[in-house]
């Protein structure tokens, strides 16, 4: 019953760019940060209805967690099970686009 999450191109990149960011002043902490947020993921695979609608209120397929100061926005498939993740978006950038 598990769904199987999918990095966009995107989303790697977002997440690289966070934690390169990060390691320019503290490696630990950028790995720190970069581990969480793959962590925080994999909740995604059990319960991938756990975030929100993104925008708010909406009826659309993208949702979004959180993982401190980032959104993670993805895309929940019901045939196939599927997560997409599509970007990983620090809070203070205001808000992505999705292609």
């Amino acid at each position: 019953m598990d769904f199987k999450v999918i990095w966009t191109d995107s989303a790697i990149a977002d997440l690289k760019e966070a934690c390169d960011y990060i390691a320019r002043d503290n490696p630990l902490a950028a790995g720190k940060v970069g581990r969480g947020i793959l962590d925080h993921v994999r909740i995604l695979e059990t319960f991938p209805l756990i975030g929100p609608a993104y925008p708010p209120r909406s009826r659309g397929t993208i949702r979004e967690i959180v993982y401190r100061n980032y959104r993670i926005f993805y895309e929940v498939m019901d045939q196939p099970k599927r997560v997409h993740v599509l970007r990983i978006w620090h809070g203070t950038r205001g808000e992505p686009e999705f292609c």
